[in-house]
C-alpha cells in the first residue's frame, strides 16, 4: 500500500511537472517579442525542472541516486536564471526596435522620452 502512494505522489508531481512544461512551450509560440517569450520560458522551466526531478526522487527512493538529481535539481536552478538574465541583457542590447515595443525605465521610474 505504501508503494502505490508513493507512486502516486511521484507521478502527480512529473505530471505537474510535464503541464508546467507545457505552458512554458505555449508561452514561446503565444507571445509576440522575445523578452515575453523567453520570460515564459524561464520561469516554467526552472518549476518544471523542480517538479519532474523531485517526481523522479520520491519514484526511486531516497538513496545515493535521489542525492545525484538533488543535485542536479541545484545546479540547474542556478545555472538557468543566470542564462536568461544574460539572454536578457543581450537582447536589450542588440535589438534595435526594443524601444518602438518597450517601455523603458529611468532609474528614478519614470519613463524614457522617445527620440
Amino acid at each position: 500500500m505504501g508503494e502505490w502512494i508513493r507512486f502516486g505522489f511521484a507521478a502527480f508531481l512529473i505530471l505537474c511537472g510535464l503541464l508546467a512544461a507545457g505552458i512554458a512551450a505555449f508561452g514561446l509560440f503565444k507571445f509576440r517579442f522575445a523578452l515575453n517569450r523567453m520570460h515564459a520560458a524561464a520561469m516554467c522551466d526552472t518549476l518544471a525542472i523542480l517538479l519532474v526531478l523531485s517526481g523522479l526522487i520520491v519514484l526511486s527512493g531516497f538513496n545515493f541516486d535521489s542525492l545525484k538529481l538533488f543535485l542536479i535539481i541545484l545546479l540547474l536552478w542556478c545555472a538557468s536564471p543566470v542564462a536568461s538574465h544574460l539572454l536578457a541583457n543581450l537582447e536589450v542590447t542588440v535589438s534595435p526596435k526594443l524601444k518602438d515595443n518597450c517601455e523603458i525605465l529611468t532609474d528614478d521610474g519614470k519613463e524614457e522620452e522617445k527620440v
